[in-house]
């Protein structure tokens, strides 16, 4: 029994993968009639997306999302409200650098610019405004600010900026802003606020905590916009 319910949590991890790979396979296989080149390397693939989702999920549930929780509940100690900000801004930037979607999207970017967009420099660039949009929802949980007194302005800014940018610094900028909305940004960040929303006395966990991940977006996406406009001086 023991051995069962061991598998268990791995079988639904499975079972999330196979229906997407099953429609894939359908429209390979029937509907575009072509064949998949190696079906051993396709099977012994298909396990090992299987094992290594489950296993991040399961490191993630153990450390990224306790710890998160941790250290937002925390922070208050420092009686600090700028250490705050940074300790928000150094967590932000460095679980943007180790995203897995937007490396493999800026090394598209780099290739098709024909170098002219360093991986690099997006990436970093990319971080910096996630960053700053933990900075932003941060300071929204400490002062208890409305959503729509922040989002409004931001989104203004946006507007504004985007008529300064060159293409294709638009386009990549909301694509930037979707790759780090992945699977280390968003359980962290998200425990990070709600941890820290919990034990401010004005906050409410479920109003305050939630929101985080969009400003951090929005982050991303005016520092793109911004290097985009750096690049014409």
């Amino acid at each position: 029994m023991k051995f069962f319910e061991t598998l268990a949590p791995l079988w639904e991890t499975a079972m999330s993968i196979i229906p997407l790979t099953a429609i894939m396979a359908f429209i390979q296989l029937v509907i575009l009639r072509r064949p998949i080149d190696d079906v051993k390397e396709f099977l012994i693939g298909f396990i090992f997306a299987v094992l290594g989702l489950h296993l991040f999920l399961k490191g993630t549930t153990m450390t990224l999302i306790p710890l998160g929780d941790s250290v937002g509940r925390n922070m208050h100690i420092l009686n600090n409200r700028w250490l705050i900000l940074l300790i928000a801004f150094v967590i932000g930037y460095f679980g943007t650098l180790v995203e897995p979607a937007l490396k493999a999207l800026a090394l598209e970017v780099e290739e098709l610019s024909a170098g002219a967009i360093p991986h690099k420099v997006l990436i970093h660039g990319v971080a910096a405004g996630f960053g700053m949009g933990m900075v932003i929802g941060i300071t929204k949980i400490l002062l208890d600010i409305p959503y729509i007194k922040i989002i409004f302005p931001l989104l203004g800014l946006i507007m504004v900026l985007i008529f300064f940018t060159p293409e294709p610094y638009g386009a990549i900028a909301f694509d930037s802003a979707s790759a780090t909305t992945g699977p280390v940004n968003i359980p962290l960040n998200m425990a990070l606020a709600i941890g820290l929303a919990s034990i401010i006395e004005t906050a409410d966990p479920l109003m305050s905590g939630f929101g985080i991940v969009g400003l951090t977006s929005i982050g991303a996406i005016i520092s793109v916009l911004t290097l985009g406009i750096l690049t014409k001086f």
